[in-house]
């Protein structure tokens, strides 16, 4: 049914949880795991551009970081998947719009990803990336809540 998951991680344990859930479903399903990381270089505020280059190393270091251990728990779950590193580097894109042009330009089958449950003027103000990839999607989403 789903031989090509895409799956998104930031590092937190609501991501974790999404990337067992895919490892287990591409286990399952004999699929294709594909693990991304967003970095949202323009949503910053920083005095200089030496604080933005700064930044936007660290951030790009970070990503590499979470992807390396995703892809790791996804080995020794006994998934050989593949991590891709997404910037955004111009005003105005959003990170579900970004994931979203990666699943289609991957061909994925299906999203997975955390959702942290939030709520209430939170979540008014935050919004959600999760609701955001479910409004847009045409593709089948798989949201893990968090504990």
């Amino acid at each position: 049914m789903y031989a090509r998951i895409l799956v998104t991680v930031d590092g937190s344990s609501t991501s974790n949880l999404a990337l067992q859930h895919a490892c287990g479903l591409a286990r399952d399903q004999k699929a294709k795991l594909h693990i991304v990381h967003v970095v949202d270089e323009v949503n910053i505020n920083v005095e200089t551009p030496a604080e933005l280059s700064a930044f936007r190393e660290t951030a790009r270091q970070a990503g590499l970081k979470i992807l390396e251990e995703a892809k790791a728990a996804a080995g020794k779950a006994g998934i050989d998947a593949e991590t891709k590193l997404l910037e955004i580097e111009t005003f105005g894109h959003r990170v579900a719009d970004t994931v979203l042009r990666e699943a289609r330009a991957w061909s994925a089958d299906i999203i997975v990803l955390g959702t942290h449950g939030r709520r209430g003027l939170h979540h008014a103000l935050l919004g959600s990336v999760a609701e955001g990839i479910v409004r847009i999607s045409s593709l089948p989403v798989l949201l893990i809540r968090g504990k």
